[in-house]
């Protein structure tokens, strides 16, 4: 149904994501993260809400991205249909696939990113979002396209796209967050809406707001 991507850029402090699905609103489901916390992605059958929030809490606690997935895949009746992916701010991974999740459902975790992903083609998919996540790009959000684009090309999610969605939190920048809820192709909606956001007036705004190394910064 899903496949998503978490990193994080120990030099530069970047977390990105980014997901797309064969459903609507693949970004107001799956991808939350917090530039003093982490990233998580919850998804699955019957993706839990809940574990993406208090994912996220556990994370700004101070706890690691495997104590959080372990205590809240543990406690849930429900787990069995459900995948969770974590990083937290130190650029640990950690992921849980549900016993019940639609084949070819798994994840791949290492320092600084995890992919994973459930009702996909076959593990080429995972396999080819690892390569590319893990490959020389010029920005976060080139790196997250790319993977998008290898796990289309390795075959996707089995149903094909139709929402799309990419997260970067920078300590230099405000956040960005955008998605597509919906389109017939959401990955190339999503660049050109991301290429939207880096044209002017709005990028010029961009430098007037707050961000986590200036939380004071005004025009």
């Amino acid at each position: 149904m899903t496949f998503s991507i978490l990193t994080f850029d120990r030099k530069t402090g970047v977390f990105a994501g980014a997901a797309a699905t064969g459903s609507l609103c693949v970004g107001g489901w799956v991808l939350r993260g917090d530039i003093e916390s982490g990233l998580v992605a919850s998804q699955g059958t019957a993706p839990s809400t809940f574990w993406r929030d208090e994912g996220l809490r556990r994370l700004h606690a101070g706890q690691s991205s495997e104590a959080a997935v372990r205590a809240l895949t543990a406690a849930d009746g429900g787990r069995d249909h459900r995948q969770m992916a974590a990083l937290d701010r130190s650029g640990g991974a950690a992921a849980f696939t549900g016993a019940q999740s639609i084949p070819h459902a798994d994840a791949i975790t290492e320092d600084n990113f995890v992919v994973a992903g459930n009702m996909l083609s076959g593990p080429a998919v995972l396999e080819a979002m690892r390569d590319a996540a893990t490959a020389d790009h010029d920005t976060p959000a080139a790196r997250m396209f790319a993977v998008l684009d290898a796990a289309q090309g390795a075959g996707g999610d089995s149903r094909g796209l139709q929402s799309a969605a990419m997260l970067i939190l920078s300590p230099d920048a405000p956040p960005l967050d955008i998605r597509i809820d919906h389109a017939g192709d959401p990955v190339t909606a999503l660049r050109n809406l991301y290429d939207r956001t880096q044209a002017q007036p709005y990028h010029g705004w961009l430098d007037e707001v707050p961000v986590l190394r200036d939380k004071n910064r005004a025009p």
